[in-house]
């Protein structure tokens, strides 16, 4: 499913953000990212998400390698991939349920679906009163919802999340996350970078700390 070896990547000559790191990862598996403020694990993530080009290294996704597709050939693998960014990239033109749809829309599905699919996640994350809105009407943590209802309503093989539920209190965290397992128990592969060591504690799944460029498995 997810291959990644010898990925290397520093934006200034000689101090490497990541390290000759390495990641495999099984279909259906559900894996935290942890490790301090600036140890790389936004960096990783843009990688996997197809966002960013390592300096070195291979990526493998889906039985494809990622490091010789052509410009044609992304977007296809990108549809595969559901992610959710600390800078939440809502498109400010677009209301609400129009980023939550736009991956729908994206792939063709008929607009009463989009609109039935839409519907039903906001009403679940609470966000159905504000589906006309746009995000810059929106606290941090309604945009955070927003973003995360757009990565997983295509329900994609693989989710990225680097630190989904840093804008949200504890309750709205716990909910948001067992959304993130009901996807995991469906056969989505989910990679979730956070800080958050009760959230950690709360879901037996294994933590891959990131230090020194390098990935230590912490538990399991």
């Amino acid at each position: 499913m997810l291959r990644a070896d010898n990925i290397s990547l520093a934006y200034v000559p000689g101090k490497p953000v990541l390290d000759n790191l390495s990641l495999h990862l099984a279909p259906g598996s559900f894996t935290f990212i942890a490790g301090a403020s600036g140890a790389g694990k936004s960096s990783l993530l843009s990688i996997l998400a197809l966002s960013q080009k390592p300096h070195g290294g291979s990526l493998h996704l889906f039985g494809e390698d990622a490091t010789v597709l052509t410009r044609e050939e992304l977007p296809y693998v990108r549809r595969k991939i559901g992610t959710v960014f600390q800078d939440f990239e809502l498109l400010n033109h677009l209301s609400v349920a129009e980023n939550v749809g736009l991956p729908l829309k994206i792939a063709g599905e008929n607009p009463q679906s989009v609109h039935a699919k839409v519907n039903e996640l906001l009403a679940w994350i609470g966000l159905r009163d504000h589906a006309n809105m746009r995000p810059s009407t929106l606290s941090g943590g309604q945009k955070q919802r927003t973003a995360i209802a757009r990565a997983v309503i295509g329900q994609p093989h693989l989710i990225l999340a680097d630190e989904p539920t840093g804008n949200l209190d504890p309750e709205l965290s716990m909910r948001l996350m067992h959304l993130f397992k009901t996807l995991n128990q469906i056969g989505t592969t989910i990679v979730f970078a956070t800080h958050d060591e009760n959230l950690m504690q709360s879901f037996d799944y294994p933590v891959l700390y990131l230090r020194d460029g390098k990935l230590h498995r912490q538990r399991r």
